[in-house]
């Protein structure tokens, strides 16, 4: 195993998550905006209530296009939050932070893969090191994100796009979901 994926370094590192497709299941051509369509996605709680042990920080950095376009309100996109942090809280898991760009221009400066929501993390959280972060999701500009800032990556799988599961979009790392990055941390640490 790899010495920089014990378990117990990750207790200085910063996870950030994406959040549809990642936590919950993304909904296709569509925005998930009121609580009664948030679904997480199989075994996503019982993840980060153990990432949570593992990591300093867990942020959750998110595209939401939908405020920008009209379909639901920041509002709507709290009340959503609210719920899914509640939920993850009730199961022994935390969220630190939540940063949401909600321009709908799909060029906003707000937007991953932009970096812009991780440097307000690290704002507000002077201790976030990006060197010692780990950026997952489920997406090419997830990945991005991370890399702009010298993260480490982890890219979720849900749509089973790769047959080969080394590489993705240039990710470090391929995953079905986050639940096997979870175990994978838990058991063995990435090699």
């Amino acid at each position: 195993m790899d010495e920089l994926w014990n378990p117990e370094r990750f207790r200085n590192w910063t996870l950030f998550l994406d959040r549809d497709g990642v936590i919950n299941r993304e909904l296709p051509s569509d925005y998930v905006k009121c609580i009664d369509e948030f679904e997480f996605e199989p075994g996503a709680i019982q993840a980060i209530a153990d990432l949570s042990d593992l990591f300093s920080l867990i942020v959750i950095v998110t595209n939401q296009r939908g405020v920008g376009a009209g379909l639901m309100t920041n509002t709507d996109l709290n009340t959503v939050h609210e719920h899914m942090t509640r939920l993850i809280v009730s199961a022994g898991g935390r969220i630190d932070a939540i940063y949401a760009a909600t321009a709908e221009d799909r060029q906003s400066t707000e937007r991953k893969p932009k970096p812009t929501m991780g440097l307000k993390a690290k704002s507000d959280y002077p201790e976030i090191e990006f060197e010692k972060s780990l950026m997952v999701g489920n997406s090419e500009s997830d990945i991005l994100f991370g890399k702009n800032l010298g993260m480490k990556t982890a890219f979720i799988d849900d749509k089973n796009q790769f047959e080969q599961r080394n590489s993705a979009f240039g990710s470090d790392w391929v995953f079905s979901s986050l639940s096997s990055l979870a175990y994978s941390l838990m058991n063995s640490g990435i090699e």
